[in-house]
């Protein structure tokens, strides 16, 4: 057999099973290496022992399975683990474990960097650069379980929550085919509700999500108008308030989804006012929805600080009263620079990419050379 080199970490079941009756096999071959791949951590093709040794070589030299080399790996206090990834060209994202009791989330980067600009993120400091296949998606997953193993006291990967560097929804394509490999009963195994998609708030593609992937959804919301909204997350400018919301309450109906989490990054004398607070509440009360509040993690560029604990506690206590489920994210591995909106990765050759561009990099994603 011959053929171009192609990766098929990160194809979709359906495709893997093309690539097999492409090369003249059977399509339950696809079936046999995502059992490999994502049930036993195994890419070296030769020890996939129920595969035949013509096809395994073959394998080796025309589908090389590989993972990003680590450059750094750090250990919070708190157990959770950062993974710095080399992405190629001087590049590296970030990779970031969190354990609870009987729960193991982790946090996935799209992109390395991310153009959406908002004032309060790190990975957004450092700029884009490019998006991530769907093979380094999941090489982050294949490369963690393999890492973390099954040490004692320590939960496996439950969930995967899009999170990490960048704008999920501004890589559609590439997350989608990732998401459909976390879910695959033949792949990762994990319920859609145990896979969440986060974003900025690209109405366009939540819509699309809706109808292609069906996962969990987290919105970074941050402010309850869009004056203020325009200045911290720039996206808003594209798609205010009132536009995302009703995408979001489209997505419940379309999906089954039980509800929305909205993000909430809290920040001093910026948007956690005693007011501010009943705007959201009036925006989300009697909708199917949850808010996680965020205290703000600083990292060297912030011009923000973070809301005094009482501050958090008054606002929760207004959600909660208009019957809003609201809970007060625990900060972790802060200690590391691990912690919500402090991911930053290497971005070298940064580009600044202006909102609603047809730049080509945010179309297609490529593989690093």
């Amino acid at each position: 057999m011959s053929g171009p080199a192609v990766n098929l970490l990160g194809l979709p079941r359906r495709e893997l099973e093309q690539f097999f009756v492409g090369i003249g096999e059977k399509p339950f071959r696809a079936r046999q290496l995502m059992k490999w791949i994502y049930g036993h951590g195994m890419l070296d093709p030769q020890r996939m022992t129920d595969i035949s040794a013509p096809l395994r070589q073959d394998l080796a030299a025309r589908a090389p399975l590989e993972l990003p080399a680590i450059s750094a790996v750090q250990e919070s206090a708190d157990g959770t683990v950062k993974w710095r990834l080399d992405a190629g060209a001087g590049q590296a994202i970030e990779t970031v474990f969190i354990p609870e009791p009987g729960r193991g989330t982790l946090c996935v980067s799209s992109q390395v960097g991310c153009a959406m600009n908002c004032s309060f993120c790190a990975t957004g400091h450092q700029g884009f650069n490019r998006n991530l296949g769907a093979a380094e998606i999941m090489a982050q997953v294949v490369l963690a379980r393999r890492e973390l193993g099954d040490p004692a006291g320590r939960s496996p990967i439950t969930n995967v929550v899009f999170m990490g560097m960048g704008e999920p929804l501004a890589n559609f394509r590439a997350v989608v085919q990732a998401c459909s490999l976390l879910v695959d009963d033949l792949a990762c195994k994990l319920s859609r509700r145990r896979v969440t998609v986060s974003t900025s708030g690209l109405v366009p593609q939540i819509r699309r999500l809706a109808q292609e992937a069906r996962v969990a959804l987290a919105v970074s919301l941050h402010a309850s108008d869009d004056e203020l909204r325009n200045e911290l997350v720039p996206i808003n400018r594209q798609h205010p308030i009132a536009e995302l919301l009703d995408a979001c309450w489209d997505y419940v109906g379309a999906t089954n989804t039980h509800e929305i989490t909205f993000e909430y990054v809290m920040l001093a004398g910026v948007n956690d006012s005693p007011a501010q607070a009943r705007r959201l509440a009036a925006l989300l009360r009697h909708r199917p929805a949850k808010v996680n509040l965020i205290p703000f993690n600083p990292f060297p560029q912030a011009r923000y600080r973070r809301s005094a604990p009482g501050v958090v506690d008054e606002f929760r206590s207004i959600l909660s009263a208009a019957g809003i489920v609201t809970v007060t994210r625990r900060t972790r591995g802060d200690d590391i620079a691990a912690a919500c909106g402090q991911l930053a990765g290497q971005v070298d050759n940064r580009v600044r990419v202006p909102l609603g561009s047809r730049d080509s990099r945010f179309q297609e994603a490529t593989w690093p050379s």
